[in-house]
């Protein structure tokens, strides 16, 4: 029987906060006010979804329309789905903790070949059946997805969605919303509303379409496109200002888009041709939102976005400005895609500073020759340059990326990536100074539809031999640390995403057998063994061997003629029926391009590449020349002045209770960045704020008098600090008390001595519960083992932590306790649990086995105060 959300979310559920739907920048919008009721709903886990910036921007543009609302979900980590399974309590969105069957529209994000796996498990959570037939009855909400592999070829996922939304979705949703909001309005049915919703450009539904005997598809009746266009939308950086998490995520910064689309032209980059034309941000804009958005979410750390940061030519400039800017803010600039062959000194000058942000380049390939076939357009010159000013500029260590597997790739090229990499590590040396190490990552290649190389076949053989060749090239390399992906996955993306719809049946099998989360490393086996079993099962083995020995190689020479085996460009592929912009002869003329080892300029800044893209529907290249770059006025320096010390007493209830302790102080850092706080900061590599928790609470305790001292560079009024920080801190965690102590004086850590509790247990077995207490109140020893993290054991004894006890109301199987015990932070502490286990031992209770067995328990947990001493 389904349960309340609230039950579930509990301190035995890991990092609960994730659920929570508390954080600063929540919509929470009255439900019946809105017609039309979104769930955007991320398939991974919350750390990845709430820090996506599509996600970010996309919540924050539905929840500006008028009627709509907009709600997230994103999937649980395993101990809740079990919990969920186990009570069938169904998924929720973490606002409104509704049922995702209770919205009209469920928008997941599909950017990765095996990630549909996730996006089953979670409509089986929600209790929403898996394809759009077994939809076509009932009234359940409509299931889109949106993203890079659903704009790419949505064709092995074509049964699981009602539509797909294909491009940029930043004026798309918005249209969506308005089709289905006069649609429920008009009380249309399911299959109209998919009608109308068809109309919209970008919009693909696909029980309108079957596929043919080749793979192709075409449409199965009229008054829907022969051809779905994929949207263009400009960047808004301005709604990139949105949700800060209590936990920290995978990008736990402020993102901002600079620059949106790459004409680089990588052969192998899909994000290059799936994004096209390039689209700049003017710099003012991105300035004004990165400003306004380190004043309003208090993150210490802001990243430019881009597929190529660096091409966005105003970039020094922009960076210096925004340095200048925050200079006295303790800020951290990171830029996470960059091109090695325009980082200088101005670009380490932005991303340096007291906290230097690790660097990463993408070489691709070992060798010129190699680089040029991919259109990399980078010389062993331009690389060295690069690197040099990164290690000279005061980098010890790079991280660089290159794959194997490419189209025409020897092993001379295999084995020029180590030889590169001895290279740099020679020319970046000087006496006196430890020479540059790299961490390398190498990946395997797989060809990626509407890229030149969409013709070309991976071979897991080959990835294998590669592979063992280079670990044997780098055994005697000192400096370097080398990473492989899995060659195993990197062969199920090839095989899934240039698919077509006969995979459906596979993805589902897939699931069925245990495929998820396959991204990750530890998932890896038990995928490649789902995915294996799935595919024989379904007869196309076959097709999968063609994947693991390579069906044909774009470089291979055809000796009858004496020419390379090309592709025939006449042959229908899966995804023909995609209008990207990108024109099919162009893509295979750039194939041929390749085999010669011809490189193409970057139409951004050299002529026209006569790709396809830039017209009516998709528009032009976008691009702001450089302007002139400020005079730097050097990088932070941390204050360490010591001018004030304030002592605050503040409670931590309801849904906060909930957040652990390391979150809490990110929680306090960004209250006081928000607050424009005076904070003074500690001195060494890596300078924090002086704010000090007298103790940690325990997750899932609540209380009303936790201590936390600040110190600032400069007095404040006590009542304008209070004031200033109550408003940046959650209604749960509200301010009791604010007094000024000396800053000479010992702190709260130091000073504390007692705690004050209120505490329920329970017994599965009636106890006296007074008589019991008295009893403890009696006893002059009350033993119990200790045992360190070191796994070493030791006697303590508990009855001398004790210095008052009360029974504050009582049953037969339950009491509600308060007491007061020791709490100081030097590890004598007695701590609620321990209280449990003197009842335990007292009331003739064999404390670790039968409160195990769940005879006794803990409930609630409050602690009432933290209680200050003399220091000794």
């Amino acid at each position: 029987m389904a349960i309340a959300v609230e039950t579930l979310l509990t301190p035995d559920v890991m990092r609960p906060a994730r659920y929570l739907g508390n954080e600063l920048g929540a919509v929470h919008r009255d439900w019946d006010s809105a017609v039309v009721r979104w769930s955007l709903t991320y398939p991974e886990i919350y750390e990845v979804g709430s820090s996506n910036l599509g996600h970010i921007i996309l919540y924050s543009i539905i929840n500006h329309q008028p009627r709509q609302l907009c709600d997230r979900a994103y999937l649980p980590a395993s101990d809740l789905t079990s919990k969920l399974k186990e009570t069938g309590t169904p998924l929720f969105a973490v606002e409104s903790r509704r049922p995702l069957i209770d919205f009209d529209i469920l928008g997941f994000s599909l950017s990765y070949e095996l990630g549909a796996t996730n996006i089953l498990e979670m409509l089986t959570l929600a209790g929403i059946p898996l394809t759009w037939q077994e939809r076509q009855t009932g009234n359940w909400p409509l299931i889109f997805a949106g993203g890079q592999t659903a704009t790419s070829n949505p064709e092995p996922y074509a049964d699981f969605f009602d539509f797909i939304a294909m491009g940029d979705g930043e004026e798309l949703l918005p249209e969506i919303g308005l089709i289905v909001e006069e649609g429920k309005l008009a009380g249309i049915d399911r299959q109209a509303m998919l009608l109308d919703l068809a109309q919209i450009p970008g919009i693909y539904v696909p029980e309108f379409y079957d596929m043919n005997e080749d793979g192709s598809v075409t449409p199965n009746r009229s008054g829907v496109p022969q051809k779905i266009l994929r949207r263009v939308a400009e960047p808004m950086p301005h709604y990139s200002i949105g949700l800060v998490p209590y936990v920290e995520t995978v990008h736990d910064r402020l993102t901002v888009e600079i620059r949106r689309g790459c004409t680089r032209g990588c052969r192998f980059c899909q994000p290059g041709m799936l994004t096209r034309p390039a689209r700049d941000v003017e710099p003012e804009k991105v300035i004004n939102a990165i400003e306004r958005g380190i004043r309003e979410t208090g993150y210490n750390e802001f990243s430019l976005l881009s597929l190529s940061c660096s091409d966005y030519l105003a970039l020094p400039a922009l960076g210096v400005e925004i340095k200048n800017r925050l200079k006295h803010e303790n800020i951290s600039l990171s830029l996470p895609s960059q091109r090695v062959d325009r980082f200088d000194e101005n670009i380490a000058n932005i991303i340096g500073g007291t906290r230097q942000m690790s660097l990463t380049f993408a070489p691709e390939a070992g060798t010129q020759r190699m680089r040029d076939i991919v259109n990399k357009g980078l010389t062993n010159e331009e690389l060295l340059r690069g690197v040099k000013t990164a290690w000279e500029k005061g980098w010890d260590k790079v991280k660089l990326y290159f794959m194997i597997g490419l189209p025409g790739e020897t092993d001379a090229d295999v084995i020029g990536i180590v030889e590169t990499l001895a290279w740099l590590r020679r020319e970046c040396a000087a006496k006196g100074r430890k020479r540059l190490n790299f961490n390398v990552t190498i990946s395997n290649f797989t060809p990626k539809p509407h890229t030149p190389f969409q013709w070309h076949s991976v071979s897991i053989s080959e990835f294998q031999r590669k592979k063992a060749l280079l670990k044997e090239a780098f055994w005697d390399l000192r400096g370097v640390k080398a990473n492989f992906t899995d060659y195993r996955i990197s062969a199920m993306e090839d095989f899934v995403g240039r698919g077509d719809r006969r995979l459906a049946p596979v993805i589902k099998r897939a699931w069925e057998l245990g495929a998820g989360m396959d991204a990750w490393w530890e998932s890896t086996e038990n995928a490649f063994n789902a995915w294996t079993q799935a595919i024989d099962e379904a007869g196309l083995s076959w097709k999968y061997r063609q994947v693991e020995d390579g069906e044909w190689n774009t470089f291979e020479l055809d000796e009858a003629i004496g020419e390379y085996r090309l592709p025939d460009v006449n042959k229908p592929l899966p995804w023909d029926h995609l209008d990207t912009g990108i024109d099919k002869i162009w893509l295979h003329d750039d194939l041929k391009k390749a085999l010669e080892a011809a490189v193409v300029p970057d139409c951004s800044f050299e002529g026209c590449s006569h790709c396809g893209v830039c017209s009516v529907d998709f528009g032009h290249n976008v691009v702001i020349p450089p302007t002139p770059i400020p005079q730097f006025d050097g990088h932070f320096k941390p204050d360490n002045t010591r001018a004030q010390r304030i002592r605050i007493w503040h409670g931590k209830q309801g849904n906060m209770a909930l957040v652990s302790h390391l979150d809490l102080l990110r929680l306090f850092d960004r209250a006081v960045r928000r607050a424009a706080i005076p904070i003074s900061f500690t001195g060494g590599y890596h300078p924090s704020p002086r704010i000090s928790p007298a103790n940690a609470l325990s997750l899932g305790y609540r209380s009303s008098g936790e201590i936390v001292e600040f110190e600032l560079i400069r007095p404040m009024d006590v009542a304008d600090f209070r004031q200033a920080l109550a408003a940046q801190l959650p209604p749960e965690m509200a301010i009791f008390r604010a007094e000024e102590v000396p800053v000479s004086s010992p702190s709260a850590t130091v000073l504390l001595d007692r705690g004050e509790y209120e505490i329920t247990l329970h017994s599965d077995t009636p106890i006296d519960w007074p008589t019991v207490a008295q009893d403890i109140l009696g006893a002059t020893d009350i033993m119990t083992n200790h045992t360190t993290k070191s796994g070493k054991t030791y006697p303590i004894n508990l009855r001398e932590r004790l210095y008052e006890l009360e029974v504050l109301e009582t049953d037969t199987n339950q009491a509600t306790v308060k007491y007061i015990g020791s709490c100081r932070n030097d590890g004598t502490m007695l701590r609620p649990q321990a209280v449990l286990d003197m009842f335990a031992q007292i009331a003739g209770l064999d404390s670790a086995e039968e409160a195990a067995q769940g005879k006794l328990h803990l409930g609630q947990v409050h602690r009432l105060q933290v209680i200050l001493g003399d220091k000794k």
